[in-house]
């Protein structure tokens, strides 16, 4: 299993005329403290800011002194930066977080490298820094995530974008905690500046109406506004000025009724959240975020202050009616902040190396791309690690999307029968984007443009990227040469490398430190014989294929084994030896191969090339899986995974006849050894097994073979 860190170091980046404070606490202030408390990073989470007052809303503020700038070609924002950008070298963060400020992200990124998150407060299209195209494009480019406070900041910021894009983004609302309910007075309240924009004029007109007409019932204003030009005069309305959040929260908590009838797109629109949280019946335009605040309010069809005014007669008159509305927004509240804290723990979690694992107890989303041999009629099934990868990653609790490029592109030709290959980088582009995988896993292609790849990494910079070769890769085989060529089309641009030979072979080919050995995994599924315990009529069984993608002889084709297997049989004319691809016996697949491989005792495993240290062809698994008595050259060297009594390791031709002959007579001796070569095999280097040692390597954990 993949562990997190413990720890997760934050710098939460304020903007420089935020106030967090109690005393002059806005929305962005009170998002992040409010957040920060319930968060389980919050011991490291540093949060930075500028404010005149000093009663700070949490501990682990720290605030940035800047100089009065009066010089109007001097920027602030350069200042703030700058200060910042020391502050965040000197403490070595795993994340940086910025608010509201494009601008600012602009100049950090420059000057910090550092993983960003963007949180966007208001309208991206009224903000300096993100009103283009371009400028947006840049921020996505910028960050790992742009958390968003409502969907509608979401879709302005997506106006005339792509959406696939929408994959780099999240919405976190802003939240409360649940209140016990207290004994309510029939107060009418606003709250918010008061001026056109919020809607002062609607509330002034419909308020002064309903005063007059329910002389029971009182009003107030919370709020001040520095141009002011809307007053209110009656004997049963008071302005209470601008209060703290703590006030405020308790006078909407005494309250029966709220109004936000604001002009003004809000972005999102806190002031109904906790009105209507606290057990007030609210009544909200149906502007910007307002209608996602709350599912327990009464939306004005019509911005006026006869509609408004309507509406608070309806609920002052109509006890029952305001009663449940108030239940109903208490009870059910949409936006909490125990809720929404462990969400944004989970987003920055995605965003830093080591817990780039998607949100579902950790586990990754894999795109495995192989040849699944379609076109082969899936006779390949029981040789096909693609497959053997797949089964061990969903048994080790990831979820994985198979792609099969040989197979799209065949059935994806151009009219002109050519495989077409721009359509296949789109479906893979499209396909990312989709599914935005943490790790993509590919094998034996040449088939993935590095421009794909590239783009890859645009959507997810977090993304792991592997390849895995399971043919040989020996210099001196002529074989080998396009192998290698195909090896190294990737090799540097992917995160990691994985083979079946032994890496130090290739030293002089690829000067490259990623590349890693795997051995030949076994699947319980596919490897599923105990021919120990059976009675084969044959002695030896030997397999040979001419490539995959013949399935039959290839002629005027030799090699080395050809000679060997020839001097072999000589030297063993009493043992019933059962050979396909030689001597003008077809190679055999599928369940054709598995119905001969369990007729023969024992079986050799001869690989291409001169023997080389760790390299097999995965015939070895077939026949050690299922439970033969398996001969290998020792110079293989795989004295460094089994021992003797678990595979018979020979020296030369005459060493491996005599002990052909020596264990087909034996048949006591063979099944033991055969059935602890098998289990050896199952308990090192089975599906799971195998499959887990490719994540614990992608993710960066330290993990050995053995």
């Amino acid at each position: 299993m993949i562990l997190p860190k413990k720890n997760l170091k934050i710098a939460t980046i304020l903007p420089y005329k935020e106030n967090y404070s109690y005393k002059k606490a806005s929305a962005a202030s009170l998002w992040v403290s409010e957040f920060f408390k319930k968060s389980k990073y919050k011991k490291e989470n540093i949060i930075y800011g500028h404010t005149k007052y000093l009663d700070y809303l949490t501990i682990n503020y720290k605030n940035i002194k800047l100089k009065d700038i009066k010089n109007k070609f001097k920027s602030t924002t350069n200042e703030y930066a700058h200060k910042l950008s020391k502050e965040i070298n000197n403490q070595n963060f795993d994340l940086i977080e910025i608010h509201n400020r494009p601008q600012l992200l602009f100049k950090l990124t420059n000057l910090v490298k550092n993983k960003f998150i963007f949180y966007f407060h208001n309208d991206p299209l009224s903000m300096k820094g993100s009103k283009t195209i371009r400028e947006r494009l840049k921020i996505l480019d910028s960050v790992e995530k742009i958390i968003f406070v409502s969907e509608w900041v979401r879709e302005r910021f997506f106006l005339n974008l792509d959406k696939k894009l929408q994959t780099k983004t999240e919405t976190v609302y802003p939240s409360v905690n649940k209140q016990k309910k207290i004994k309510k007075k029939k107060n009418i309240i606003f709250v918010g500046r008061l001026n056109y924009s919020k809607g002062y004029d609607i509330f002034k007109t419909a308020i002064l109406k309903i005063l007059d007409e329910f002389h029971d019932w009182n009003a107030y204003s919370l709020g001040d506004e520095d141009r002011r030009n809307i007053y209110i005069n009656h004997n049963r309305h008071k302005e209470l000025g601008f209060l703290n959040h703590k006030k405020t929260l308790n006078v909407l908590n005494q309250s029966e009724i709220a109004v936000v009838p604001s002009r003004w797109e809000e972005p999102f629109g806190r002031t109904s959240l906790e009105a209507s949280s606290r057990g007030c019946a609210t009544i909200i335009s149906n502007r910007g975020g307002l209608t996602e605040t709350t599912d327990a309010a009464i939306i004005l069809k019509n911005l006026n202050s006869n509609d408004l005014y309507l509406e608070l007669k309806k609920l002052i008159k109509n006890n029952k009616k305001r009663k449940s509305l108030q239940l109903k927004g208490r009870n059910n509240i949409k936006h909490l902040i125990i809720e929404n804290t462990k969400l944004i723990d989970q987003i920055r979690e995605s965003c830093v190396p080591f817990f780039k694992i998607n949100f579902n107890k950790k586990k990754l989303k894999i795109i495995n791309l192989y040849n699944q041999g379609q076109k082969l009629n899936h006779r390949l099934f029981n040789i096909s690690l693609g497959k053997k990868f797949t089964n061990g990653f969903i048994r080790n609790g990831h979820d994985v999307l198979e792609i099969s490029d040989r197979d799209f592109l065949r059935n994806n030709k151009s009219f002109k029968l050519i495989p077409n290959q721009s359509n296949f980088q789109n479906f893979l582009i499209e396909t990312f984007k989709n599914y935005n995988p943490d790790i993509v896993f590919f094998g034996h292609t040449k088939n993935i443009e590095l421009n794909t790849l590239d783009e890859f990494k645009s959507i997810n910079k977090n993304l792991i990227l592997s390849q895995w070769n399971e043919d040989p890769v020996m210099p001196s085989l002529n074989y080998s040469k396009q192998n290698i060529s195909n090896i190294k089309l990737y090799s540097n641009f992917v995160d990691h490398n994985f083979i079946t030979t032994e890496p130090s072979v290739l030293k002089k080919e690829i000067n490259n430190n990623n590349f890693h050995f795997f051995f030949v995994p076994v699947d319980k599924n596919i490897e599923s014989f105990e021919v120990y315990k059976m009675r084969p009529k044959k002695d030896l069984f030997y397999a040979m294929s001419h490539g995959v993608n013949r399935a039959t002889l290839k002629e005027g084709t030799e090699d080395e084994r050809i000679n060997f297997l020839d001097k072999l049989v000589k030297k063993i004319p009493d043992i019933k030896y059962d050979f396909y691809g030689f001597s003008n016996k077809q190679p055999i697949w599928g369940n054709e191969f598995n119905n001969a491989l369990i007729n023969s005792k024992m079986g050799l495993n001869l690989s291409r090339g001169n023997p080389t240290k760790y390299y097999s062809s995965n015939r070895i698994a077939s026949i050690m899986g299922n439970g033969l008595l398996t001969f290998i050259d020792e110079k293989v060297q795989m004295r460094d995974f089994f021992n003797n009594n678990e595979i018979i390791f020979y020296k030369n031709i005459n060493d491996l006849a005599d002990k052909i002959k020596f264990y087909s007579k034996n048949n006591k001796i063979r099944q033991k050894i055969a059935r602890s070569g098998q289990k050896k095999y199952f308990k090192l280097f089975n599906e799971t097994k195998v499959s887990k040692y490719f994540i614990d390597i992608s993710v960066g954990n330290n993990a050995k073979l053995l």
